[in-house]
């Protein structure tokens, strides 16, 4: 394997695990502000904008990961 394939496996992987989580994350938190909303439909407002304010920093963690692996793809060693 040469050593720029290793690069691309090595920047790859890591960036499609975190976007899963972050899928998997998300959902959760949906589903149970879904949940919280049906239980208690007078705080629909308060629910929501706090779902969104979570949702915004799950993805932001995301985005740090792909500035990650655009580093380690782009980014030559000891320079």
């Amino acid at each position: 394997m040469s050593n720029s394939v290793a690069t691309i496996i090595s920047a790859g992987w890591p960036l499609g695990i975190a976007a899963g989580l972050a899928a998997l994350g998300m959902g959760l938190a949906a589903g149970k502000a879904v949940e919280a909303i049906a239980r208690q439909p007078d705080a629909s407002g308060d629910i929501r904008s706090l779902s969104l304010i979570a949702f915004a920093f799950i993805e932001s963690l995301v985005i740090y990961m792909l500035a990650v692996a655009f580093l380690m793809l782009f980014v030559k060693p000891g320079v």
